[in-house]
């Protein structure tokens, strides 16, 4: 019955909500309920099956059954793009959106985009009717043939306007939340021009705006809110040389915790700082040569400064975190002042120093304990051993009620973490325990423009 019930509450969750399509679930203060964090979808990993939302639109054929086209199982035997035997969504070739292959129709038509509400990254507040009078967004406007998102979120940015929309893949508006409100959503599937300026991105349709909020991909902000992401610079684009970047971090609560969602930094000479904003205190370095950790990063600080450099040549996809502030520390008990923390039995990869380290003598106190509690328990086990022996035959003890062990858990469940992988040096989510070693890519090459174009307008016509 509490099962039935949970599902009922999970159902509710998961319908369609009055307000426009896009606006909650891609708002960078709720990243909780995206499942993208790149613009084109790469990284999704979710389990929608058909092209269409919640069943809709064409079943999926199984990525193990599809050999006779470019992107299979086989073609993918490291799991770098989520590929195996399901028929899940994906996008394996770097396309604009996730897709998947289905039944070919007389058309010749064998794949389509798939319309995941989800799979948007937060910032993008969806797909909106632009009728031209009165424009969908109010503020000034410009086109431009080498277009792309960052560009006109730049642009838009300088202007001093919140809201950022692409158009017909060339053009550029400007406008604020009031232009939202009175705003028409449209259909995802209906903003499907490529930039003229990035192949890989889409930049609204005919008569179709995408909007962002225009502090995606910022050099420097101040974020209150109780969760949000931050991009680095010029995001969803390649970040620059010589980018000097800050943000603040200040949410209610004791401490913090970030996710790394993508990172992809091109040297040891581009890096990442996290500092505590009171005391100045650095707590982490990262870099191209040192990925933060997988999993949750919890630091013990109220505010945090994140700070990113890169040199004179430096140009990658950069980093997107997640954040959210935390009431407390995980075991209810407050750590020192810009203590980082990760999860018991995550893999150590965090930046290693030669010099002492703030939490070492902390670390020698708690081996104290535990020692000084294992002499304590040896000593009980062996008094309960001698009374046991003395009281067997008065069958004071009732066998079959075994101690708990400690140790990893080795039930019929099984256990999940975070790992990551990195093709081409972005960071993306998988379960452990994955036999298949990460390695170089499979040798298979993404659709050229022109391809993209003609397969977009044989889906256009149907």
């Amino acid at each position: 019955m509490g099962t039935q019930v949970l599902q009922g509450v999970l159902v509710l969750l998961l319908l369609p909500l009055p307000l426009p399509r896009g606006v909650l679930a891609g708002s960078l203060h709720n990243p909780g309920l995206s499942e993208c964090f790149q613009v084109n979808g790469a990284d999704y990993r979710g389990h929608q099956n058909h092209t269409g939302p919640q069943g809709a639109g064409r079943p999926c054929l199984f990525w193990d059954q599809t050999q006779q086209h470019s992107f299979s199982s086989a073609s993918d035997p490291q799991g770098r793009w989520g590929l195996g035997a399901h028929n899940f969504c994906r996008n394996p070739d770097g396309d604009v959106q996730p897709w998947c292959y289905v039944a070919e129709t007389e058309e010749g038509i064998y794949w389509r985009y798939c319309d995941i509400p989800t799979c948007h990254m937060p910032g993008y507040l969806g797909c909106f009717m632009d009728s031209g009078t009165p424009p969908a967004l109010s503020g000034p406007s410009g086109t431009s043939t080498k277009l792309t998102v960052q560009v006109c979120l730049r642009f838009c940015r300088l202007k001093g306007y919140q809201l950022a929309g692409v158009e017909a893949g060339y053009a550029c508006f400007c406008g604020s939340e009031i232009d939202l409100e009175r705003g028409r959503p449209a259909l995802a599937t209906d903003c499907d021009q490529i930039c003229f300026g990035h192949p890989g991105q889409l930049c609204g349709g005919d008569g179709r705006l995408g909007i962002y909020e225009v502090s995606v991909g910022s050099c420097q902000g101040n974020w209150t809110a109780p969760q949000g992401v931050i991009y680095s610079p010029d995001f969803p684009d390649e970040y620059g040389p010589d980018r000097n970047c800050s943000w603040n971090l200040g949410p209610s609560g004791v401490a913090l915790e970030l996710t790394f969602r993508l990172f992809e930094l091109a040297d040891s000479r581009d890096r990442l700082e996290l500092r505590d904003a009171t005391s100045g205190r650095l707590l982490r370095v990262f870099d191209g040569a040192r990925p933060p950790p997988p999993g949750p990063l919890r630091l013990q600080a109220p505010a945090l400064r994140v700070t990113f450099r890169s040199d004179a040549r430096g140009h990658a996809q950069g980093f997107a975190i997640s954040y959210r502030g935390l009431p407390d520390t995980p075991d209810g008990q407050a750590a020192p002042q810009g203590l980082a923390q990760t999860p018991a039995g995550a893999p150590d990869r965090v930046n290693a120093s030669c010099s002492p380290q703030p939490w070492a003598s902390e670390a020698a106190t708690d081996a104290t304990r535990l020692f000084s509690s294992v002499t304590l328990v040896s000593a009980l086990l062996l008094m309960l051993s001698l009374l046991r022996l003395l009281c067997r035959r008065s069958r004071l003890w009732a066998p079959g009620k075994a101690p708990r062990t400690l140790g990893p858990s080795r039930g019929p469940g099984r256990s999940w973490a975070v790992w990551y992988r990195r093709p081409r040096g972005v960071a993306l989510p998988c379960p452990p325990g994955d036999p298949q070693a990460e390695g170089t890519a499979a040798g298979y090459r993404p659709l050229s423009g022109s391809s993209q174009s003609s397969l977009r307008s044989l889906v256009s016509a149907l």
